[in-house]
């Protein structure tokens, strides 16, 4: 290897950069961190191969946080658009920089792949997992009813089979508000970059079967969530042991599991997903024969069940009161379920174009626009009218309201770029840093320009997309890029029971990121900073700044697709 090579990086220092690749004519941008009265950083472009210099310049604007008030300096080396493997010389200082055509194509498989990784109920093989394989746990074929879902037909202890399916995050259980939110923002992303996906090989056992991988995936999930379906309608809200599992293989796992309380809100996401899934199944009967039909007609009765039972919050506390035992899992708690009854109605409009859902869905279709999240699942409704085509006369209006919304909403973090610190539109308050930022602050937010790119043609909205992977893969207070096995200064030691039991990291995963409330000081921590974006750390023991989870991942498929795929389908 040459004496520029990798071995002598492995820490990034004060240059903040994207440390996977830029797209030649792409923006490229570097932040550099330095005290407020430094001169200009002058910065070097070197042949990684020959160490020849190829470009040069000085930093062209320097920038405050408004979050820490360091005073950072932006390198712009964007008329550089050779491809090639670079180093950017920043005093004694350097970072790799790759320039090619498709940066994200590896990253864009790996975080479809992980998915793979967090099969429940099966072996991962060796062929499919290579360093990672392991043999078959939690086949959930003995999973009793919870005395809080207890009912005349099913009583408490009853034992019934629901096998497979997605483990949630860094721990061992399954939920279903969180599966059915990561199956819409993913199946979103495949309608909109189909051509993408169905060349994507993953190299998962069901490659070979003529259906793109990413449905493959997304059907072993979708398999076991209509299991979590009682006979009355109503969908459990989870599926979990009493405590978390300690940090051992998912083998030796010895807790009974349980499926516990149905909520309304576990029963419209169940609604909206499998609705949704039936439309983009129907093409794959022979593979997976009646699923498409099964999915609509199991999401129509779960409808029905929550329009009789609008309130059933899933609460812990109040099961915790009344039952035995104890379940202390992942809450994923609601106390409003408008935006799931829209969801769930819009889905089942474009599913079977009866009327009485469409007028559901306008009744509960919200006045402002908010970003999504499992706890706030209107805005995947909302693309939804976006972009279903053909729509009648009326359903236009309703969608050019819509997008007018998108654009406004956007727009504010458009106007944050050249201010910011890292060339970002996100990162740049202390508001964009909570449990999971990673993806609902950034990675999501890039997949919602990418929309607006595809709704307008304006390219803005695409170059904004390419600074939030930007910001994921190294261009951030930290310098670390979030995404495990990529970068020079990836997580190493997420909050993972899979990565902490078998041979580290797994790659492909989205650590969640800084999170200022800390809510794990308590186990021995000591953050090196409080500043909201600096708040992260690479221990295992950080489940608040440095879990993986489904619904992070899946907004990082999004924004990797979209950013690989043709404009259009």
């Amino acid at each position: 290897m040459s004496v520029w090579g990798l071995s002598a990086l492995a820490q990034t220092g004060s240059i903040r950069i994207n440390q996977v690749g830029f797209e030649p004519k792409a923006q490229k941008t570097a932040t550099i961190e330095s005290a407020a009265d430094a001169p200009w950083a002058e910065a070097v472009l070197l042949c990684q191969k020959t160490g020849k210099e190829v470009w040069r310049g000085k930093a062209h604007r320097k920038a405050t946080s408004a979050i820490s008030g360091k005073v950072r300096q932006i390198v712009d080396f964007t008329p550089f658009s050779k491809k090639g493997d670079y180093l950017l010389v920043v005093g004694q200082e350097k970072m790799n920089v790759k320039i090619c055509e498709h940066p994200f194509a590896d990253l864009s498989r790996a975080a479809v792949k992980a998915f793979y990784y967090q099969r429940s109920g099966m072996p991962i093989e060796e062929a499919y997992a290579g360093r990672w394989a392991r043999p078959a746990a939690h086949p959930d074929t003995a999973v009793a009813v919870h005395p809080s879902a207890a009912t005349s037909h099913r009583p408490a202890g009853t034992l019934i089979s629901s096998n497979g399916g997605w483990y949630d995050a860094g721990d061992y259980n399954k939920y279903i508000v969180n599966s059915a939110f990561s199956i819409g923002v993913m199946l979103g992303a495949y309608d909109r970059c189909e051509r993408y996906f169905k060349r994507l090989d993953t190299n998962i056992p069901e490659s070979s079967n003529g259906v793109p991988d990413l449905l493959d995936e997304l059907h072993y999930n979708l398999k076991w969530m209509l299991t979590m379906q009682d006979q009355d309608g109503g969908v459990y809200h989870k599926l979990t042991t009493p405590n978390f599992e300690g940090f051992i293989p998912p083998a030796e796992c010895r807790q009974q599991r349980y499926v516990v309380a149905k909520s309304t809100s576990a029963t419209l996401d169940f609604v909206a997903s499998m609705a949704m899934a039936s439309r983009y199944y129907q093409k794959y009967e022979k593979a997976y024969p009646g699923f498409s039909s099964a999915a609509l007609q199991q999401a129509e009765k779960a409808y029905a069940w929550a329009k009789s039972n609008p309130n059933v919050f899933y609460s812990q506390h109040v099961i915790n009161g009344q039952y035995d035992p104890d379940v202390v899992t992942g809450e994923y708690g609601d106390r409003r379920f408008s935006d799931e009854f829209f969801w769930a109605a819009t889905e089942l409009y474009f599913a079977t174009g009866n009327p009485a859902y469409r007028e559901d869905a306008l009744q509960h279709m919200p006045q402002a626009y908010t970003s999504a999240s499992w706890g706030n699942v209107a805005e995947l409704g909302m693309l939804e009218w976006l972009f279903i085509k053909p729509l009648a006369d009326a359903d236009r209006a309703v969608a050019a309201a819509i997008k007018g919304k998108l654009l406004a909403h956007l727009d504010t973090f458009l106007q944050q770029v050249e201010t910011s610190c890292f060339q970002s539109p996100c990162g740049n308050a202390a508001r964009d840093f909570y449990w999971g930022c990673n993806a609902e602050s950034v990675a999501w937010r890039g997949a919602e320009m990418m929309y607006a790119c595809l709704l307008t043609g304006n390219p803005a909205y695409r170059e904004a997309a390419l600074q939030c992977m930007n910001y994921l893969l190294g261009q951030n207070a930290t310098g670390y890029c979030y995404v495990t096995g990529f970068g020079t200064k990836s997580p190493l030691h997420p909050h993972h029971r899979l990565a902490a039991t078998s041979e580290g990291a797994l790659p492909g995963f989205l650590a969640g990121g800084p999170n200022p409330g800390q809510q794990d000081k308590g186990e021995n921590l000591t953050y090196d900073s409080h500043f909201a974006d600096e708040s992260y750390m690479d221990n295992q023991n950080s489940y608040a700044s440095n879990e993986i989870a489904i619904n992070w991942n899946a907004a990082l498929v999004a924004l990797a697709a979209l950013l690989n795929s043709p404009l259009s389908n």
